[in-house]
């Protein structure tokens, strides 16, 4: 019954979306909020944190930013990627996902991730500073079979959004686009260099419909390169282009840092991806992992209060920029916190080494060795569920970076190990890295805290209170 539900679901879903594509010439906006009251109606009772009638409202409104976006995605991506992106990411992920994830959360009584992120290869075809996959070294792979084995068992879960990092995802880009084709109904996302971007990627892209890219950028070409090596922004610039031309779903993703911070959220370099084709921003905040870290790269406290005014500014999608941005230091409000550990995803890495984090390099369990279920059981995972959320203030959401004590505790409670193959890290000394900023944040976060309006100090069916 359940199964036939689900279909008749996205069957449902489908003839919608397909109504709204064959009147995007005419009244685009009113079928758009058709497919918002067909949404609410299938959440039904699930508490999620949309305001239906808000969201209407904005897509009704000419002068708003979100009506703006919403007409540039119906006039610029190709309606086959379209209509797969609302199925995958809109109706599987997040309506038949949501319900199912929370549905086997309590089953299992463990975390169950939304998304799963794998490294495909440690190799990569450039040497950038300060990349964390530099640390694993450049010889390990998961094999085809073993990252569908992880699909297969993560759909059972409800799991239908998988990304992959690496290294560079896309030397293996042709078994991506083989998993893409046999996972139909789901999504799938890379960060990329975008240096391998060629026509025959961007076509079989068009032909799955359900990959989409975040292609690294630091900056403009002399920082970018500086980093990056000589060539790789023009190579990048020429990646959006191709991409854009193809009608693909594309975005960016930015490491920033005490040194470009400024440059990554000014208006000049916002608008520069926009026009690019860009439709999302994934800012990630300065980690310092790794023996050889540079903690002067850790942003100041002022550039932090700075980089969450200005990344909610950009997003606003009443009279922001016109590209969804998310800083997942920043926005930890919206999630309830770490999202780790498997409570709204965790990493595989090309060794098959389950960790809590991209940025946390300690496991107790291996693809090879466990089910996706053990690795959400093993104890770190679950030391990582029974403290979620690590701090009742959101904007002190990461175990390392804010609460260096806890990562530590944790670490050791579990007998987890450090997963860096070539230059392991000791606990104590990663966390070491981070007491300082954590102590100077503390204060500022305490302060942001007690003014902020959107307080929701954990979200409901994560784990039984």
């Amino acid at each position: 019954m359940g199964t036939m539900t689900h279909i008749a679901g996205r069957a449902a879903f489908s003839k919608a979306v397909d109504i709204v594509l064959k009147n995007a010439d005419k009244d685009r906006e009113k079928e758009i909020t058709k497919l918002v009251d067909l949404m609410e109606k299938y959440m039904g009772s699930e508490k999620i944190d949309v305001d239906y009638n808000k969201v209407k409202e904005l897509i009704c409104d000419k002068d708003k930013t979100l009506n703006k976006y919403i007409n540039r995605l119906l006039d610029e991506i190709n309606p086959h990627v379209l209509k797969t992106t609302a199925l995958n990411l809109g109706y599987e992920a997040f309506f038949h996902g949501t319900k199912t994830i929370r549905k086997m959360r309590e089953v299992h009584d463990c975390n169950v991730p939304w998304l799963i992120l794998m490294d495909p290869t440690s190799a990569c075809n450039l040497h950038c500073t300060g990349c964390w996959a530099a640390e694993y070294g450049n010889k390990l792979n998961l094999t085809f079979d073993e990252m569908d084995s992880v699909i297969t068992q993560g759909k059972e879960l409800g799991i239908y959004l998988y990304m992959f990092t690496g290294g560079e995802p896309l030397v293996r880009k042709e078994d991506i686009i083989k998993l893409c084709k046999k996972h139909s109904d789901c999504a799938f996302l890379a960060y990329t260099n975008g240096t391998l971007v060629d026509e025959k990627l961007c076509e079989q892209m068009v032909e799955v419909g359900n990959f989409y890219l975040a292609i690294s950028l630091e900056g403009f070409e002399a920082v970018n390169d500086l980093r990056r090596g000589n060539g790789v922004y023009g190579k990048v610039m020429h990646a959006m282009e191709l991409l854009k031309q193809y009608g693909l779903i594309f975005g960016t993703s930015i490491c920033y840092t005490s040194k470009n911070i400024e440059t990554v959220t000014s208006d000049e370099f916002v608008d520069l991806m926009v026009e690019k084709g860009c439709r999302y921003a994934f800012y990630f905040h300065y980690m310092p992992v790794g023996n050889d870290a540079a903690v002067e790269l850790l942003p100041t406290m002022q550039q932090r209060i700075y980089m969450k005014d200005r990344v909610r500014q950009i997003r606003n999608m009443k009279d922001g920029k016109g590209i969804f941005t998310m800083d997942f230091q920043n926005d930890g409000e919206y999630v309830g916190g770490c999202i780790a550990g498997g409570r709204n995803y965790f990493h595989i890495n090309a060794n098959g080494d389950a960790e809590p984090c991209v940025f946390i390099h300690y496991s107790g369990a291996n693809i090879r060795t466990h089910s996706l279920l053990e690795i959400l059981k093993q104890p770190l995972f679950m030391a990582y569920r029974d403290r979620q959320p690590f701090n009742e203030n959101h904007l002190r959401p990461c175990p390392m970076l804010e609460n260096p004590e806890i990562l530590q505790q944790m670490v050791k409670e579990t007998g987890a190990k450090s997963t860096d193959l070539q230059s392991p890290e000791d606990v104590t000394h990663l966390c070491g890295k981070c007491e300082e900023y954590a102590r100077k944040w503390k204060p500022c976060a305490e302060r942001l805290w007690a003014e902020e309006k959107h307080k929701k100090h954990s979200y409901e069916n994560y784990k039984k209170k």
